[in-house]
């Protein structure tokens, strides 16, 4: 499928609007239509909101053609259904009327795991600095289950003529105590970690090889980190123009990620 237009959800929040800028700036970007979605129940109440965010958009961005229109139907059901065939959907982490407001990242949340496409959740309360947009990509890779997010991060670099920064999350054994060894680092249980640790190091390196030969211009920094993987994502992030991970993080990872991290989300669907 030939993805077109970049998707953006919007209810005249704060966040919403946070949201559309940056869904404005992302479509400038990929060279497409910015698609501006208002999930409602009544169509006839959705005019004000949809006009304010098309002049919005008009004024900031005169070239970029802007396609305004309500939908019936909560937000997560008919942006989930948008993102099907949407090149990025956008969305903020709050807002989408009274109620869902008051569970910050609520409908992001939800979205997250029924999103059929590329989804970026915007922090609503993190100020960006615009001149900053060729801080680096961080990639939260795992293991070959994140291939499409890792094909997404690297053109997602290239995009932004960033850099990019892998971070492999380390998997935490917990090992049965043994008898040390007569010998120091010896024991089979040392040696078994060890190997387990060279091999799980190498992971990104063989998984990012033919990604690095088909971006040549995309410089690549991967690091192997012991810690939680959601709080070395969110380190990272304070440097980073946005943060790329597969959709099957589910858990702490994505709810940490969409709740505290300093910049924005990017999750990618996989194919399991």
């Amino acid at each position: 499928m030939t993805r077109q237009n970049v998707v953006v959800g919007v209810d005249g929040s704060p966040g919403a609007v946070r949201a559309l800028d940056r869904a404005a700036e992302e479509a400038v970007r990929r060279a497409t239509a910015l698609r501006v979605v208002y999930a409602v129940r009544d169509r006839d109440e959705a005019g004000p909101v949809l006009a304010s965010a098309a002049t919005r958009t008009r004024l900031r961005w005169p070239g970029l053609q802007v396609v305004a229109e309500a939908a019936e139907g909560g937000p997560v059901e008919v942006l989930a259904r948008e993102s099907a065939s949407a090149a990025l959907t956008v969305v903020g982490t709050r807002g989408f009327g009274p109620v869902a407001g008051l569970l910050a990242g609520s409908v992001s949340l939800r979205l997250a795991a029924r999103a059929r496409g590329p989804l970026l959740v915007v922090r609503d309360d993190r100020p960006r600095d615009p001149a900053r947009d060729d801080r680096p990509v961080v990639l939260g890779l795992r293991g070959d289950a994140d291939d499409e997010a890792a094909v997404y991060a690297f053109q997602e670099a290239e995009r932004r003529q960033a850099p990019l920064r892998v971070l492999h999350a380390m998997a935490h054994r917990h090992t049965t105590p043994e008898m040390p060894s007569p010998i120091p680092a010896t024991s089979p249980g040392q040696r078994r970690r060890a190997q387990d640790e060279r091999a799980e190091r190498a992971v990104p390196r063989f998984g990012v090889a033919r990604l690095r030969e088909e971006h040549p211009h995309v410089p690549v920094e991967i690091r192997a980190v012991d810690t939680d993987p959601a709080h070395a994502l969110l380190d990272a992030g304070h440097e980073a123009s946005v943060v790329v991970i597969g959709a099957h993080h589910s858990g702490p990872v994505t709810h940490t990620l969409l709740a505290h991290s300093p910049c924005p989300v990017l999750l990618v669907p996989t194919g399991g």
